[in-house]
């Protein structure tokens, strides 16, 4: 459920850097996001080849156990967008239902 979280949490800054004109790629450093370097990596390498961002580069290293990420100018794409908006509305939904229970009870 964390890493759902991170993933929400990535997908908000760039959805957020859309109004501006230059983007401080450290805002998704991993140490900015309380992540270790292999972590980070495995994550943003997901959701670049899931089509949730662009404007990176993965690879696989022989000296390294896990992708290479190179952040050129990360962007959101439609599909995070929507990733997005789906996940606000489950959020507000269950949120709603929780609220109904707590009344009921």
């Amino acid at each position: 459920m964390q890493d759902f979280r991170i993933i929400y949490n990535i997908l908000r800054i760039l959805q957020r850097s859309m109004d501006l004109e230059e983007f401080d790629k450290d805002s998704l450093s991993p140490e900015r996001l309380g992540l270790s370097v292999p972590k980070w990596s495995r994550i943003m390498a997901m959701l670049i080849k899931e089509g949730y961002i662009s404007g990176a580069e993965t690879w696989n290293a022989a000296d390294y156990g896990y992708p290479r990420v190179a952040l050129t100018r990360p962007e959101i794409t439609l599909k995070g967008l929507e990733y997005l908006e789906t996940n606000s509305l489950m959020k507000k939904a269950a949120d709603l239902a929780r609220g109904i229970i707590d009344i009921a009870t």
